[in-house]
């Protein structure tokens, strides 16, 4: 398993990290298989969407900011609850086929890291899987 450090800068984000993951997958060497990508944080998640036009990323992040507002009469205490529900919203993992040694993602795909209670350092653990030939 590799762990990445992924530092953000805003309170919410979302950081294509697609080309580090395609690049760990390189220094692996996994040819097939397939590769797991996972967030250890309540308030940070990882999703696939599309990489190509900049405004799904601020659709995504508005969507999620009316879905979860921070001042609804939440019950956790230390001010940071929309943040866990965005975070069980976007989920914790994705896993990507591989095949020939690239991620097997759709033409406008791209991996996300989704920060919900930044800016901090976080971690993104990725996991190879390589098929049996």
């Amino acid at each position: 398993m590799r762990v990445m450090s992924v530092p953000t800068s805003q309170h919410v984000e979302l950081l294509d990290v697609t080309r580090q993951i395609a690049a760990a997958l390189s220094d692996e060497g996994v040819r097939r298989g397939a590769v797991v990508v996972f967030v250890p944080h309540t308030t940070a998640g990882v999703t696939i969407n599309e990489n190509a036009d900049p405004s799904v990323r601020r659709d995504l992040e508005t969507t999620l900011a009316r879905m979860a507002p921070p001042d609804l009469p939440y019950t956790h205490l230390e001010g940071n609850a929309d943040a866990h529900v965005k975070a069980g919203l976007m989920g914790s993992s994705v896993t990507v086929p591989v095949e020939d040694g690239r991620l097997q993602l759709g033409t406008w795909q791209g991996i996300y890291f989704a920060e919900f209670d930044g800016p901090r350092r976080r971690s993104l653990w990725v996991q190879f899987l390589a098929a049996a030939d």
